[in-house]
């Protein structure tokens, strides 16, 4: 079941179109990756499925009916544009937008408070904003976006500024919070976190959407029929361990016929980060 279907989707600004008749289904309780170069048109299918804007044409559904204001309360959403209030405690600030979300006073202070402890921030609650550092106040947006337990969460570039330790940090739990139920929407550009966590991508490039479907299988149709192989080479005065990368047909073929000793062989499936720089660039 998707937890939000975009239909025919198209948002001009003057002149400009911004997203051009785009659709495409978010399965429930899934992370799937919204991806593309800046200016594709990312931000604004993110303000529109969070009504933040309106389309221009098309609708966005949300458990099966036209989203409203009262579905937005079920997302969480961090943004890339990142904004606390700095002269704030943070503790004030992290409440102040947990009962924005409908939290009680004492549902958001004793949510808050386990989430403090497990960033390793609890020291900070009575610190100004302004005394964070940039991972700290990442951390600290992290946790607005997802204390009220969304059922949707919305991260837009969650590890910008995050040094290796802390990227990882944020990884595990959007996993976790995958596991507990949660569907999450990653736009990022970081392909490496995208073959680790997303099972869903679509790429969008100048408002149009280019590819949407499982990971695995875009990779996979998107390969060039290679294979990465290892055999030994008895002509030479000494056995040769050789690791070429060669096609299936008729390459791999031919090594067979010369009586090669063929010790191991895998399929060679190309990169989503190869995968986005080949259809962005034949695009262009």
């Amino acid at each position: 079941m998707a937890i939000i279907e975009v239909k025919n989707v198209t948002k001009h600004f003057g002149p400009k179109v911004a997203l051009d008749n785009v659709s495409l289904d978010i399965p429930e309780g899934k992370i799937f990756g919204l991806l593309g170069p800046n200016g594709a048109g990312k931000s604004t299918l993110i303000r529109i499925i969070n009504r933040i804007t309106i389309a221009t044409a098309g609708e966005v559904y949300f458990q099966g009916h036209p989203i409203t204001e009262e579905d937005v309360s079920h997302i969480g959403y961090l943004p890339e544009e990142r904004g606390l209030y700095r002269k704030m405690k943070v503790g004030d600030q992290c409440m102040y937008l947990a009962q924005l979300k409908g939290m009680s006073s004492h549902d958001a202070a004793v949510e808050l408070k386990k989430w403090f402890v497990r960033f390793d921030i609890a020291d900070w609650w009575n610190k100004k904003v302004e005394e964070l550092s940039k991972g700290m106040a990442q951390k600290v947006q992290f946790i607005t976006t997802v204390v009220h337990k969304p059922s949707l969460m919305i991260l837009d570039e969650p590890f910008s500024g995050f040094d290796p330790v802390n990227a990882e940090l944020i990884r595990k739990e959007i996993l976790r919070l995958k596991e507990e139920g949660a569907t999450v929407i990653l736009s990022t550009h970081n392909m490496e976190s995208v073959e680790a966590l997303c099972e869903n991508i679509a790429l969008i490039n100048k408002g149009k959407l280019v590819v949407c479907g499982n990971t695995d299988e875009i990779r996979r149709q998107h390969g060039e029929d290679n294979v990465e192989i290892e055999y030994t080479d008895e002509t030479m005065d000494r056995k040769c361990m050789v690791v070429p990368r060669v096609q299936v047909n008729p390459t791999l073929h031919e090594l067979i016929a010369k009586d090669y000793t063929i010790n191991s062989f895998k399929e060679v499936i190309p990169r989503m980060n190869d995968i986005f720089i080949k259809l962005v660039t034949e695009e262009e």
